[in-house]
C-alpha cells in the first residue's frame, strides 16, 4: 500500500488517526494479557484519577455511546475490577469507584504499556519525544 497520504502535504487528521490506531493495536496485544480493552484501561486510569465519574462522564471520555460504556462497565464489574455506587443526589446515576482489585491490575497493566509505549518511542530523542507530548496536548485543547 503506498504511503503518499503520510507524506507532508497529506491530512494531518488522518496521520494521527493511522497513528492512533496502529499504537491502539499494539497496546491492545498489551492489554490481552490483563483481560482488559483499551476503553476497560482507560476507565480504570481515569476513574481513579477522579473517583466518582459517572456513566455519561466515562462515555464521553473514551468516546463511545453511554450504552456502550455500560456493557463495557459491566464488564469489569463482572471480573471485579470497579464498583457502581448509587449518587447521592441523582437516583437515575451512578458513581464508578475502581476496586482494590482493579487498582492492582491496572497497576500491573499500566507498568506493560509503559514498557510497550517506551520500546515504540525508543528511535525519538528526549526533545522529540516531549516535543510531540506538547502537540498532542496543544491539539487536544486546540480541539476542545
Amino acid at each position: 500500500m503506498s504511503q503518499d497520504y503520510c507524506g507532508s502535504d497529506g491530512s494531518l487528521t488522518f496521520m494521527v488517526r493511522k497513528v492512533w490506531l496502529s499504537m491502539r493495536a499494539s497496546i491492545g496485544e498489551v492489554l490481552a494479557d490483563f483481560g482488559l480493552t483499551s476503553s476497560q484501561y482507560a476507565t480504570l486510569m481515569m476513574t481513579q484519577r477522579e473517583p466518582g465519574m459517572s456513566v455519561s462522564d466515562i462515555a464521553r471520555e473514551v468516546g463511545s455511546t453511554r450504552q456502550a460504556a455500560n456493557e463495557m462497565l459491566a464488564g469489569l464489574e463482572k471480573e471485579g475490577l470497579i464498583e457502581r455506587h448509587p449518587h447521592p443526589t441523582d437516583r437515575r446515576t451512578h458513581r464508578i469507584a475502581v476496586t482494590k482489585k482493579g487498582r492492582d491490575v491496572y497497576r500491573k497493566a499500566h507498568a506493560a504499556v509503559g514498557r510497550r509505549e517506551a520500546e515504540l518511542e525508543a528511535g525519538f530523542t528526549a526533545e522529540q519525544r516531549a516535543a510531540i507530548r506538547e502537540w498532542l496536548g496543544g491539539m487536544a485543547e486546540a480541539c476542545r
